[in-house]
């Protein structure tokens, strides 16, 4: 039986149709706001996706940001876990697919401007299905590391539609 074509493969095969044309980077955000509307909440843009790449950027506005006048913490850490999971999808071999399990950031300076994540995760031995670590670095417009994401996923083989946990098979 062959195994299912994985969410990263499709969301890469999306990107590479869209984002060449005209105004295809935006039209690819716009699809991606739709596909995953809390995720399309701070108005990301991908910048760079390859399988096991990704660069995703948002612009500071008002609706993100908090009372000190920069980037919400919470939008901070929105963006880090989309470029994890773009990165960690579009590596993912056919079949297989990951679940977040696990957020934690660090905060080294206010966040102000447009301000990118980038993570680029080396996949495991998917052999096991089990939880792996991938970090996603924020960077502002001169360099410097205003945030640092690590996002635990649990990796593994996408379940068949036929296959029932014992307690769907008990129930009547």
């Amino acid at each position: 039986m062959s195994r299912p074509e994985s969410p990263g493969a499709r969301l890469l095969s999306a990107w590479r149709t869209i984002s060449p044309l005209p105004g295809g980077r935006w039209l690819f955000t716009q699809l991606v706001k739709w596909m995953v509307p809390y995720t399309g909440s701070v108005s990301p843009r991908v910048e760079t996706l390859e399988p096991g790449f990704a660069r995703i950027s948002i612009t500071q506005r008002r609706r993100l940001e908090q009372h000190l006048g920069s980037i919400h913490a919470v939008a901070l850490m929105n963006v880090a876990e989309f470029a994890s999971g773009a990165a960690m999808t579009t590596a993912l071999p056919a079949g297989y697919r990951g679940i977040v399990t696990k957020m934690s950031i660090e905060y080294f300076k206010k966040a102000r401007g447009t301000v990118t994540a980038e993570s680029r995760p080396a996949l495991p031995d998917l052999a096991v299905e089990g939880e792996h670590e991938f970090t996603s670095e924020i960077t502002d417009q001169t360099g410097d590391v205003v945030a640092r994401a690590t996002v635990r996923w649990r990796l593994g083989p996408i379940p068949s539609k036929d296959a029932a946990t014992p307690q769907q098979r008990a129930t009547p």
